[in-house]
């Protein structure tokens, strides 16, 4: 597939699933909720973009029917003379609500086209790996937005992966103080891998 390098594969195959942090979630209540992730391959967008397309979405577990913070993940591979490197662009979408529950129920993505989404500005992560590790993390001087009920949100993006665990440190944050308003304040959403979607990849 559009001779990708098999480092960014393999970040696609680490990525594709469905995620819980329930055993974080009981240990430490006061800081982490019980939630639901998913990472879902829009195999049939990567022909548009250059790179491998995932769709996201996450859910609290006691509201599961009520997804929200749904976004498209773009893995990139960008090559020079001396080295390739690899990143995840962002993108939202203009009418979200159409793809709602779309982690867990993956048809109601099918008719998903590059028209409905939106890049967001700002919202590119460079991405390392280290001995099967992946890192991905906004770079400080970057300002990633996107809109909420008609409000701006600014946030600040990262994970890290493995074959069976995801850890998010995404946090929505004041833009005048810069402070943790929602997400990973106290540290890493700590996700274990409940399903694997990477056979619905095209690689």
């Amino acid at each position: 597939m559009k001779n990708l390098d098999i480092s960014i594969k393999q970040l696609a195959t680490y990525l594709a699933g469905e995620f819980s942090n329930q055993v974080q979630a009981i240990g430490d209540p006061a800081w982490y909720v019980h939630l639901r992730l998913w990472h879902r391959p829009v195999s049939h967008l990567n022909q548009s973009l250059p790179g491998i397309m995932l769709f996201a979405e996450q859910a609290n577990v006691i509201n599961i029917e009520k997804p929200y913070r749904q976004r498209i993940l773009c893995l990139e591979q960008v090559q020079n003379q001396t080295q390739v490197k690899y990143q995840v662009k962002y993108y939202g979408f203009k009418n979200p609500g159409t793809w709602l529950g779309g982690g867990a129920n993956p048809e109601r993505l099918l008719k998903m086209q590059i028209q409905d989404l939106e890049f967001l500005p700002g919202c590119t992560l460079p991405v390392t790996e280290t001995k099967g590790k992946f890192s991905a993390q906004l770079p400080e001087d970057a300002k990633c937005c996107f809109m909420y009920n008609n409000q701006e949100r600014q946030v600040i993006l990262g994970f890290e992966s493995t074959a069976d665990q995801f850890w998010s440190y995404d946090r929505g944050i004041d833009p005048e103080t810069k402070a943790a308003i929602w997400g990973a304040i106290a540290g890493a959403y700590q996700y274990q891998k409940l399903q694997d979607f990477s056979l619905e990849l095209s690689l």
